[in-house]
């Protein structure tokens, strides 16, 4: 199975899209069925994620699509089942089900609501009952204290780390003109003095609210050789969650997890490629701390060294250790619930993104620290296979 387009819309800061979320989706797919040559009616599947808002009929009926075969969707988690619609798609091709599947996300938060404002008060049940009475009304909140347990257990380390993945994620924008944050660099000062919002996170640690759209489409590998650009395999792709993830009360284990510990260990034994393969990263960040947590899981740093090792110089494109989000990713390019960051994967496997990995063959893109359940995939070149 192969990626043979890739779409996306403009990106704005939330409230700023001249148009409504569909909208933006059907610009996103258009532009992914132009890149892979094909026409809206070939279309025959659609894969998307939690929290959507843009049903596939509607979708096949604006699009003209013929037959609509396959439309599925991964529950539960926001972001990160990201990949996992990646993944959805690539199995409904894998069997036989579909040929011509598109994988999506769109958001207009300035059209439905901004996903980080706090909302309390009134009946809560669930989660919100054991989180809410007592102030933790927001992602940010629940997800600090994630990774305030996580340094404490592994000595103290990933403040320095943190840091170093929005200086780069902001640095790799000013190169993209696609990016919300473009022409408007971060300073190590000024991420310094930025205020803080919640413990250990400062401003520039969280990710945008943003409008925009993206998508992908999955084909057979054997339409490869047609398609009017270097079409990109699925190397590998999990999704799921580990025993007790999610657990309500804050009574998971481990807790200080970015969920990617089965995972990750799933992906790696499908894989023909392990970690120090790795070309290039494009790791979902809601939040700096959970893309440290999840590049130790997924084996690319011990978690004692994460402080020397995901330092500014090997995070960045084109010669660093571990070139990280190199279209600016959520924090920087846009929050489109992580899917610009596959799209990003596919630009650095063309050789068509601006700033480009010399010889990047392997491509590792995972989505939705902290909450689960979550996904990766591997990419690759043909040549990688």
């Amino acid at each position: 199975m192969v990626i043979g387009g890739i779409g996306e819309s403009t990106y704005y800061r939330h409230g700023k899209s001249p148009d409504p979320e569909f909208v933006l989706l059907l610009q996103a797919v258009r532009a992914a069925c132009t890149d892979a040559g094909v026409e809206t009616a070939d279309i025959d599947g659609f894969c998307s994620y939690g929290n959507d808002r843009n049903g596939p009929i509607r979708l096949a009926n604006c699009l003209g699509v013929r037959d609509l075969r396959v439309s599925l969707m991964q529950w539960e988690g926001g972001g990160g089942g990201m990949a996992a619609s990646i993944q959805n798609a690539a199995m409904a091709v894998a069997t036989g089900h579909a040929q011509c599947v598109v994988a999506f996300r769109a958001l207009a938060q300035g059209q439905f609501g901004r996903f980080g404002l706090a909302r309390g008060g009134g009946q809560v049940s669930g989660a919100a009952g054991y989180q809410q009475p007592y102030g933790v009304l927001t992602p940010g909140q629940m997800y600090g204290l994630k990774f305030v347990r996580w340094m404490h257990e592994h000595g103290g380390v990933g403040l320095g780390a943190q840091r170093a993945v929005a200086l780069a994620s902001y640095a790799h924008a000013q190169n993209n003109p696609r990016a919300t944050m473009y022409g408007r660099p971060l300073t190590p000062e000024t991420y310094d003095a930025a205020r803080l919002i919640v413990e250990p996170w400062r401003l520039y640690d969280f990710c945008q609210e943003n409008d925009g759209a993206a998508a992908v489409i999955v084909m057979p590998a054997d339409r490869a050789p047609d398609l009017p650009n270097p079409a990109i395999t699925v190397l590998a792709a999990a999704q799921g969650a580990y025993h007790s993830a999610g657990r309500l009360g804050f009574n998971e284990s481990p807790y200080a997890s970015a969920g990617f510990l089965t995972v990750a260990r799933r992906l790696w034994a499908d894989a023909r490629v392990g970690p120090s393969d790795v070309d290039v990263v494009q790791s979902y960040e809601n939040f700096t701390g959970g893309v440290v947590m999840s590049l130790v899981e997924h084996g690319l740093c011990d978690p004692e060294a994460v402080d020397e090792t995901l330092t500014l110089e090997n995070l960045s494109a084109p010669h660093g250790r571990i070139p990280l989000n190199t279209s600016g990713g959520n924090l920087a390019e846009a929050y489109i619930h992580g899917f610009n960051l596959a799209i990003e994967g596919v630009r650095q496997l063309r050789g068509t993104s601006t700033n480009q990995v010399p010889d990047c063959n392997v491509a590792l893109v995972t989505a939705g620290p902290l909450t689960t359940p979550v996904s990766s995939l591997v990419l690759g070149t043909m040549e990688s296979l």
